[in-house]
């Protein structure tokens, strides 16, 4: 998480900078030669995970106001008073983590962390929050308030998951296929809460030449004939042979994800069954590029085999995963 503390007088900036040796962050001061509010406000709210402001509630308020848009977007923001007394998230409580900040915000100085989320309140599970800490995202953040609703008003909630979860299900969960109201998987169908857990590699084979936009309709139609949600994948991987391609580069530059390329030798080492194809060993000396490249970026199994479009090969590998109810005593 990369951190921005915002201080408005001497006192403020020694517990930012007290605050910042613990929870590393950038440090500024407002005002006098420093930072103006509404430029800092501004560019953090861009470039960092969580502002902290070290000051009043209302300043703070004021200075984000105009940048709030989406609760899966917005950065997290704690408010903290200059005597370090109160540690108060007031955006992005869970899916951002200003809860979790202002906690360990709270550990740090002695402060009380005030905590005014309903489900935190009242002692139930948070789905949001839950699933922030198993690097899921939620699909339909406007369906979290369903779950979260039926559970405030002592409603039983089932769920299910594509993965085994380890530990025991929070009070007022129960496991059940039928009509869930949150589901943990890569698959979405139905009106369930979709948790998607960030952990797919796509492994890309594709002509010589293939430009982007080839690229982008054959793995439209790869998510499609898989229901695959495009948001568990975290990055891509092909041979080396395709290192300079620029489609692809372009591709893969347009999502935000890193591109791993391995050479035939390392490919043919991969361990699992693939789809073989001769004329694909014939020009790269490995007889799937796809599926291995997969597998062997996300040291993991795979999961969606060879799909071949428009001259596009992909499959589709997920790394270890390991969801936990436990996660808050681990």
């Amino acid at each position: 998480m990369t951190r921005a503390y915002l201080a408005f007088t001497e006192t403020g900036l020694a517990l930012a900078k007290r605050l910042a040796g613990s929870l590393p962050g950038s440090v500024a001061r407002c005002g006098q030669n420093g930072a103006s509010l509404a430029e800092w406000t501004s560019a953090q709210f861009v470039h960092s995970d969580a502002l902290i402001f070290v000051g009043a509630v209302g300043i703070a308020v004021r200075a984000i106001a105009p940048h709030c848009k989406s609760k899966t977007t917005d950065p997290a923001v704690v408010v903290v008073d200059e005597c370090g007394r109160f540690a108060v998230p007031i955006l992005s409580g869970h899916l951002g983590g200003a809860n979790d900040l202002a906690r360990a915000i709270a550990a740090v100085c002695g402060a009380v962390p005030v905590i005014t989320t309903a489900t935190d309140a009242h002692g139930i599970f948070a789905v949001d929050e839950w699933a922030k800490h198993q690097n899921c995202t939620v699909l339909e953040p406007e369906r979290i308030k369903l779950v979260s609703g039926a559970l405030l008003a002592g409603r039983e909630v089932h769920f299910t998951s594509d993965w085994p979860i380890a530990g025991t299900p929070p009070a007022g969960l129960t496991e059940s296929a039928d009509a869930p109201d949150f589901a943990l998987t890569l698959c979405p169908a139905g009106d369930a809460l979709h948790l998607v857990p960030r952990i797919g590699v796509l492994g890309v084979g594709c002509r010589r030449g293939t430009s982007a936009g080839t690229l982008e309709e054959a793995f439209a139609a790869f998510c499609a004939a898989n229901r695959l949600a495009l948001q568990c994948i975290t990055a891509a991987a092909s041979i080396d042979l395709k290192q300079n391609e620029a489609g692809l580069l372009a591709f893969c530059q347009d999502h935000g994800w890193p591109v791993q390329f391995f050479p035939a030798e390392a490919l043919r080492a991969a361990p699992g069954s693939f789809t073989p194809s001769a004329f694909v060993q014939s020009v790269t000396g490995v007889d799937n590029v796809c599926e291995r490249s997969a597998v062997l970026a996300a040291g993991g199994t795979l999961v969606f085999h060879k799909y071949a479009h428009t001259g596009v090969t992909f499959a589709l590998a997920v790394r270890p995963f390991a969801p936990d109810w436990r996660w808050q005593n681990v």
